[in-house]
């Protein structure tokens, strides 16, 4: 039986994918076997010595302590694509906002008095404040081409945008879905320097933090509008707030709310919604749950943030799953220590990630207790369990 801790509320369309017969889920838990979360910030979470993974049902790992999680030998996995689509409508109405002043808009509307007549002629009189753009023929700049932003590049280009993009991690399978309508920018500052709008889809990193500062913003096109739905940081606010005073950006939408943006005029700023629908939470928790059930059973791993892709598909017998340093000879004694108890490999995988790998090995017949602590007592390995 395992023990699944959920540290926020999951949608029960992916608690559903545990059997009940196999799994528990529990808030609360001494010995979990694994986590599942959304935003609960973990990093003041002790971790228990019986936890085996965390997932989140989302696709930034911000709140949660990797590097520990990393040193303990616990994968995290996390759900990219899953709320792809959620966040793409929100950046798509974003655009809107900001091009046709629709908050501004709301808002003048809303402090009209008198009767309907007299709203008429303050309508008529005020109106004209309010005028705005259409997006057809201007160039859409996307930073960061991964699910997000290649739903946001395609379905730009079919409302008669033009699209620039920049990614220099682009992979193969994300360059598949794009369209090939879509220009390739030589770095973010060429990429801002051709731009209209500008929306950003990357993971908040030291490498990220303040991406968009001063000197980049001075590269942008004046008048253009800044769109930020990926994380708070990315972005540098203070320099935001001078180029809109300065009148160098039209507007600036985001998710995330902080007091100096959201009195200024031409900010918008929604409360940190872009994955906030049904479709999206359930996608995320069935995505989380699977690859959960996945790790657990099987020992396979995939999305983790930290650990390389291992799947391998399931022989007779019992399975080994071993997390080490990534240091050599590591093979040679795991299969060393295996051969000295009369255990033959039927198949065997292994992977490394940065300063992690990760191997499964199926064995004929059942593994006895002793030779998962001689494979525990190698030096460097980090956890190792019997599936």
């Amino acid at each position: 039986m395992f023990n699944i801790v959920t540290l926020n509320n999951i949608s029960p369309v992916g608690l559903r994918r545990f059997p009940g017969d196999r799994y528990q889920i529990r808030e609360n838990c001494t010995n979990p076997d694994a986590i599942l979360l959304r935003s609960y910030d973990m990093h003041d979470f002790v971790i228990p010595s019986s936890l085996k993974a965390v997932a989140r049902a989302g696709a930034g790992v911000n709140n949660i302590p990797v590097a520990a999680l990393s040193e303990r030998g616990i994968p995290v996995f996390n759900t990219p694509g899953a709320n792809a689509n959620a966040v793409k409508e929100l950046v798509l109405a974003g655009m809107f906002l900001g091009a046709r002043n629709i908050c501004q808009a709301w808002r003048y509307a809303q402090s009209l008095d008198g009767d309907d007549e007299s709203l008429n002629e303050q309508v008529e009189a005020g109106k004209k404040r309010f005028v705005g753009f259409e997006l057809p023929g201007r160039t859409l700049g996307v930073i960061g081409l991964g699910a997000i932003g290649v739903l946001v590049a395609n379905a730009a280009l079919k409302l008669g945008m033009r699209v620039v993009g920049y990614d220099p991690e682009l992979t193969v399978r994300r360059a598949w879905q794009l369209s090939s309508e879509a220009v390739q920018a030589a770095s973010v500052e060429d990429l801002l320097s051709r731009s209209d709008f500008v929306t950003i889809h990357v993971p908040l990193a030291e490498s990220t933090r303040d991406l968009i500062n001063a000197e980049r913003i001075s590269r942008m096109r004046t008048g253009a509008t800044l769109l930020n739905f990926s994380r708070h940081g990315i972005v540098n606010d203070d320099a935001v707030l001078r180029a809109l005073d300065q009148g160098k950006l039209n507007a600036y939408i985001c998710d995330f709310p902080k007091v100096r943006l959201k009195s200024h005029e031409r900010v918008v700023v929604l409360p940190h919604i872009g994955a906030s629908t049904l479709e999206a939470e359930e996608n995320c928790a069935v995505m989380a749950a699977d690859q959960l059930r996945d790790f657990l059973e099987d020992g396979n791993i995939t999305n983790s943030v930290n650990f390389p892709e291992v799947v391998m598909p399931r022989n007779s017998g019992a399975r080994v799953a071993l997390v080490n340093a990534n240091v050599p000879n590591m093979l040679g004694q795991i299969s060393t220590t295996l051969a000295r108890a009369n255990l033959n490999i039927l198949d065997m995988l292994n992977k490394s990630r940065g300063e992690l790998a990760y191997t499964l090995a199926d064995v004929e017949g059942a593994i006895p207790a002793g030779v998962l602590g001689e494979l525990a007592a190698i030096e460097g390995v980090l956890s190792v369990r019997a599936i």
